[in-house]
């Protein structure tokens, strides 16, 4: 065994296996045999033969879900759902739609970006009540959010400074780098080197070559570090690697939402095709990611992909649910979502209402967790309807992880409606510029990465 405290990575050890307890009982295991080995260990084992001890607490009988991580029991637990569509529009309409998502996503990633920190709950404030003091604090008040935060607020004393200065809205003039969009980038220089035959130790090649360690967070963190500590010096073929040991060894994080932001370019490959997107999506999250952390990324994915053929927010998430287990967390998570819109006959006016309730069903995962901020992507969609200000305003407002929920919220509007329906207001400030911190993508124009995204979708499509 290589101790935690040989080689940490993203937390220290005793923080991890708090983080390990909590994700073992998500999964299922006996909640009571779990808090009975913390509360004799603690202190009297080094971190990580705590974190073996932990891994022998049994399964509860009870509990009512199947969540397998295999491709093909993944699908086995599916339910009924169109796969794939015909997709017969120009090229121009391609374009637009391809630009549309690049652009939604740039620009829902910069409007969350500066708020992202406001995840610490610590002195009792939510992300999402933390948001609302800041903008309500302005002169004149900016609540509901409309506009790219600015860097300045007299709500500061209460809520803490907001971060990014480069996407608030005094200095806003490009993209910044982000592991929202280098996680796009990589996906699309991937597809462009290996097309969609690409393996998951492809991907895994990608990030030792094109990512640094410093680049990545949580389960990306473990699973990098995993990787290099058993495999990187020989860089075997894919039958060699043991990806249950580099994604579960010492990663807590496992189904955080890592992975679900990784989705968009396997979904920009396969447009009307939500399995094939899916089944990209599978490939590269089964290297960092188990069960829901899995199912988050093809389930963003196959809503992208079913974005580019579908003009119906709740026909996309429908969708999207199609290509995950029906007997997952996620799968119930996100029906809860759509009822709780359905409550409020799907209504931007009554978002605050949803956002309490999505508080209520989910507050308890952590603010990374992939199943709550998929539930307010989902919510986004679905109460923002054909208005881009409005997806991407309330996915933002909702706190979490608010770049990422803006960012996956704003692709996908953007692929239903195309670019040209992205107000100016939103994309202008951006300059088509997207600074990347990667290769050949810094700086780059968004609308060429749209570009190239379309050259992958047409060798997709004709095949």
């Amino acid at each position: 065994m290589i101790p935690i405290s040989d080689f940490v990575g993203w937390n220290t050890g005793a923080q991890m296996v708090e983080e390990e307890a909590k994700q073992l009982v998500e999964e299922g295991r006996d909640p009571q045999w779990i808090k009975a080995v913390m509360g004799r260990s603690r202190g009297r084992q080094s971190d990580a033969e705590l974190w073996a001890e932990l891994q022998a607490a049994p399964q509860r009988k009870d509990f009512p879900f199947r969540e397998p991580s295999d491709l093909d029991g993944i699908r086995s637990e599916r339910g009924p759902g169109t796969r794939q569509w015909t997709v017969g529009y120009s090229d121009d309409v391609l374009m637009d739609r391809m630009l549309g998502a690049w652009l939604g996503r740039c620009c829902g990633c910069a409007l969350g970006k500066p708020v992202e920190c406001f995840m610490d709950s610590s002195d009792g404030l939510s992300s999402k009540e933390r948001i609302k003091a800041y903008l309500q604090a302005m002169t004149p008040n900016e609540y509901p959010l409309s506009n790219y935060f600015s860097l300045i607020s007299p709500g500061q004393e209460r809520t803490g400074n907001v971060g990014c200065s480069a996407s608030c809205r005094e200095n806003l003039a490009f993209m910044e780098s982000d592991d929202d969009i280098r996680y796009t980038v990589l996906g699309q220089r991937i597809l462009l080197s290996k097309g969609v035959q690409f393996t998951t130790l492809d991907v895994m090649r990608a990030w030792m070559a094109m990512l640094t360690y410093g680049q990545v967070c949580t389960a990306e963190t473990q699973a990098y570090r995993n990787y290099v500590l058993r495999y990187h010096v020989r860089l075997g073929v894919e039958a060699e690697v043991d990806w249950t040991w580099v994604v579960t060894h010492q990663n807590p994080f496992r189904e955080w939402i890592g992975a679900q932001i990784r989705a968009d370019s396997w979904g920009y490959a396969a447009p009307g095709n939500p399995e094939l997107a899916a089944e990209l999506a599978w490939r590269d999250a089964r290297m960092s990611h188990v069960k829901n952390g899995i199912y988050g990324e093809m389930f963003v994915a196959a809503m992208i992909a079913a974005a580019f053929v579908l003009d119906e927010p709740l026909a996309v998430v429908e969708a999207g649910l199609a290509e995950i287990p029906q007997t997952s967390r996620l799968h119930r998570d996100i029906r809860q979502t759509i009822d709780l819109c359905r409550e409020h006959d799907f209504k931007a006016e009554a978002f605050e209402l949803v956002l309490d309730g999505l508080y209520k069903l989910f507050g308890h995962y952590h603010a990374v967790h992939t199943n709550n901020n998929a539930a307010l992507v989902a919510a986004a969609l679905l109460l923002g309807g054909n208005d881009y200000e409005k997806v991407i305003t309330i996915a933002v407002m909702g706190g979490w992880d608010s770049d990422c929920n803006g960012a996956t919220a704003g692709s996908i509007h953007g692929a239903i409606h195309g670019a040209k329906n992205i107000p100016l207001k939103w994309k202008a400030p951006l300059n088509d510029t997207l600074f990347s911190e990667m290769t050949d993508y810094h700086p780059i124009s968004i609308s060429e990465c749209a570009r190239r995204s379309v050259e992958i979708a047409r060798k997709t499509l004709s095949t």
